[in-house]
């Protein structure tokens, strides 16, 4: 053994040192929890036609569901006075297994059946833009800090939340956060902004700096992509896919209706009730739906809706498995 150590001593200690740096490199990427200041803090700034719907749906989808009109916020018929915003919010809102109604909230969620797959579109419509909100994974902005959609929910209050882009995943692509600056480095990605009044804008990071989208007033900016419907039209083509994604898959995306008026979309897939869908696929149950703009998060595994506390989709994880899995963000309505 001597001997052997003596001839080969180097080239042993080479090949300890190689493995014991891939184990660390892979430790790194898939499962180290790093936690990172926001990007402002780092600078020493402060941070800143196929489709069909099942039952009532069409009615459900189509309906004005506008939150916040002056009848809903206790406004008198007789004289014209309303209730105070203190008695609006101590009201009971209006609660059922597929809808959530008070004074600045109004979600209405569908199930439809298209292309062999389970979706559910909620409707939301808000009486302010910033309450379209997102939270983090722990409330932490980091590497490799996770938990499932309905933890991350649970812990900020929400509504309806469905997973977001899955940020920590990737080392760039713009994230900005409630109006907070986190990552300014881009990789030329077709990201979805979020503005503070509501509206939705799709950008190229190469086109245009983080720091420059929140001066203007970004409230959210969400990096996976890509855009799916522009201007009411479709916007990819039915060939397009993300990175080595396959091409049915389970799905998550976010459109806008008008002004405040929202589509929270996600679909089942990879099991024998539900095949998934395609991103052109997913693009044209949102335009049907009526979607001008509307965006592709995070999808396959990640992709989870929940209502209330409950998820409502099928998520699954490897091997077909019923299972959330955890992620980084959500996207969400609240209290």
């Amino acid at each position: 053994m001597r001997d052997f150590l003596k001839k080969h001593g180097f080239g042993v200690l080479a090949a300890l040192l190689l493995c014991g740096f891939t184990l660390y490199a892979l430790l790194d990427v898939f499962v180290i929890p790093r936690e990172y200041r926001p990007a402002g803090e780092e600078a020493g700034e402060t941070a800143n036609p196929v489709l069909w719907e099942t039952g009532e749906s069409a009615a459900l989808l189509s309906g004005s569901g506008e939150a916040g009109t002056e009848e809903e916020n206790g406004a008198d018929a007789e004289d014209g006075t309303a209730e105070t915003e203190e008695e609006t919010l101590s009201a009971s809102p209006e609660i059922t297994d597929t809808s959530y109604r008070d004074g600045k909230v109004s979600v209405t969620i569908t199930t439809l059946r298209a292309y062999d797959t389970t979706v559910y579109a909620a409707r939301v419509t808000l009486s302010e833009g910033e309450s379209l909100k997102t939270a983090l994974a722990k409330d932490t902005y980091g590497k490799n800090v996770k938990d499932t959609t309905s933890e991350i929910a649970e812990e900020n209050g929400a509504i309806l939340a469905v997973n977001g882009d899955f940020y920590g995943a990737r080392n760039a692509g713009y994230v900005i956060r409630n109006g907070v600056l986190y990552r300014e480095k881009g990789a030329g990605n077709e990201d979805l902004v979020i503005w503070r009044d509501g509206s939705f804008s799709i950008v190229n990071e190469d086109e245009v700096s983080a720091e420059t989208l929140l001066s203007e007033g970004a409230w959210q900016v969400l990096s996976f992509g890509p855009a799916l419907v522009e201007e009411g039209e479709i916007a990819v083509d039915e060939k397009d896919e993300v990175g080595k994604a396959m091409a049915s898959n389970p799905r998550t995306a976010l459109g806008i209706l008008s002004d405040r008026s929202y589509l929270f979309v996600v679909s089942d897939g990879r099991t024998s009730e539900s095949e998934g869908l395609s991103l052109y696929e997913l693009a044209e149950i949102l335009k049907s739906l009526g979607a001008e703009t509307a965006y592709n998060l995070d999808g396959g595994g990640s992709s989870s809706m929940v209502f209330l506390g409950k998820v409502v989709n099928n998520p699954t994880t490897g091997g077909n498995t019923i299972k959330e899995r955890s992620v980084s963000d959500i996207v969400y309505v609240g209290i």
